[in-house]
């Protein structure tokens, strides 16, 4: 009797599901982690506070300098392949940072993880439109919210793992074994990246008809990166300082971190939602305005009362920060190849996180030279109108390639 041939690749979605779902789990930890465990990480490391405000930053920095290189990795290396390198990276980096006694080779270290996990987070959007072109609604959130999942664990549970653990070291390696998770599926996956007379390449950028000169081209790229940048800036300002808001609150240490995993938690349903809802919608504007009307309420109450309802400021902050789950969706519907997504996705996140890194180091300066977090709460909140500007602005619908048939 005859062995049943093994299914091709194609034919196993749950594969490639459960590929992006391990894989977004590990895109904020290292980023995350590092916030509820600021005030000991100056402590220990002898951190003063720009080099603070520096690895607040670092997040957005690497996101944006390595993202731009993740449709070249992937044209050459294979797309799947650069996602295995990627996932090694993150782990190798939270490994070795926890082996350092200086601020120079934490940084560095956090570096190397946070560049895996840009290259990632770029060529994620190309990997739906690829493998579920006719899903990408409901592909995204999924992995939204795996990813979103991944940066309230990191929230929540990075001070009392170290708590646990015996110190921050171990409180902070713990989260290199996501890595080690993600690894097994995508080893499985490495045969997509074999050119084969059936299985063609999925990403050739040397060929893609739109490459990154070809965004930078058009208002679509522009508008994109820009809304990405300014959301992105707002939200890793919270991420990375919110902890610190409520400890000058009065809070301890845990309940500020539980705080902060409040405003990440709370947005575990609306990232699975927002993107359904984007897929289903041409402009969803409802959307974007419920996202920037949160915002808005919930920085006006940490700025007015943050000891009052401190949770209820956590969960408007929440969805306030839910703007780049709408992102994911919209770069995927707003082009019609996957080396068009690839392409959109790597400008916008390199144009995006390059204005993103202002926002965390403004907010460490604007503390470190004033009294309190009155100043900074309301830079976040003055961030909240450009958002809303450019928000409205992407939610017209139209592709990127047809902007560029346009133009020719």
């Amino acid at each position: 009797m005859p062995v049943p041939a093994r299914p091709p690749l194609s034919e196993r979605p749950w594969l490639i599901l459960l590929a992006l779902v391990v894989l977004a789990l590990n895109l904020r930890a290292t980023a995350v982690s590092v916030g509820p465990l600021l005030t000991t990480l100056q402590d220990a490391l002898g951190l003063d506070g720009s080099q603070a405000g520096l690895l607040t930053a670092l997040p957005g920095l690497c996101f944006a300098v390595f993202g731009l290189v993740a449709p070249w990795l992937a044209a050459r290396l294979g797309l799947h392949r650069t996602v295995v390198g990627a996932l090694v990276a993150v782990g190798a980096g939270q490994l070795v940072r926890v082996t350092v006694d200086t601020p120079t080779p934490f940084l560095a270290a956090s570096a190397l993880s946070l560049a895996g996990m840009a290259v990632s987070n770029v060529l994620l959007p190309s990997l739906v439109k690829w493998h579920f072109p006719r899903r990408i609604g409901v592909v995204t959130a999924v992995y939204a919210t795996a990813l979103v999942t991944g940066l309230t664990l990191a929230s929540i549970a990075s001070v009392p793992a170290a708590q646990l653990l015996g110190g921050w070291r171990p409180g902070l390696a713990v989260w290199s074994l996501l890595a080690v998770l993600a690894l097994p599926p995508w080893l499985a996956l490495l045969g997509h990246d074999r050119r084969g007379p059936s299985e063609p390449v999925l990403v050739d950028v040397r060929a893609a008809p739109v490459g990154l000169a070809q965004v930078a081209r058009t208002r679509k790229g522009w508008l994109m990166g820009t809304f990405f940048g300014v959301q992105s800036m707002l939200s890793y300002s919270l991420f990375g300082w919110l902890a610190a808001i409520y400890t000058g609150a009065g809070f301890s240490e845990v309940t500020s971190g539980l705080l902060l995993g409040i405003c990440t938690g709370v947005a575990i349903p609306f990232s699975f939602l927002l993107p359904a809802w984007t897929a289903r919608h041409p402009s969803p504007y409802s959307a974007m305005l419920l996202v920037v009307g949160c915002a808005v309420a919930g920085l006006v109450g940490l700025l007015v009362a943050p000891a009052t309802v401190p949770w209820l400021w956590a969960v408007l902050l929440a969805v306030g920060t839910s703007a780049f789950p709408i992102f994911l969706a919209l770069v995927g519907l707003r082009t019609e190849t996957p080396a068009g997504t690839a392409s959109l996705s790597a400008f916008s996140q390199g144009v995006g996180y390059l204005i993103s890194a202002t926002g965390p180091l403004a907010i460490g300066f604007l503390h470190e030279h004033s009294a309190g977090w009155t100043l900074p709460v309301l830079a976040m909140l003055a961030m909240v109108v450009p958002l809303t500007v450019l928000g409205l602005l992407v939610c017209r619908p139209g592709t990127l390639e047809a902007e560029l048939r346009a133009r020719d």
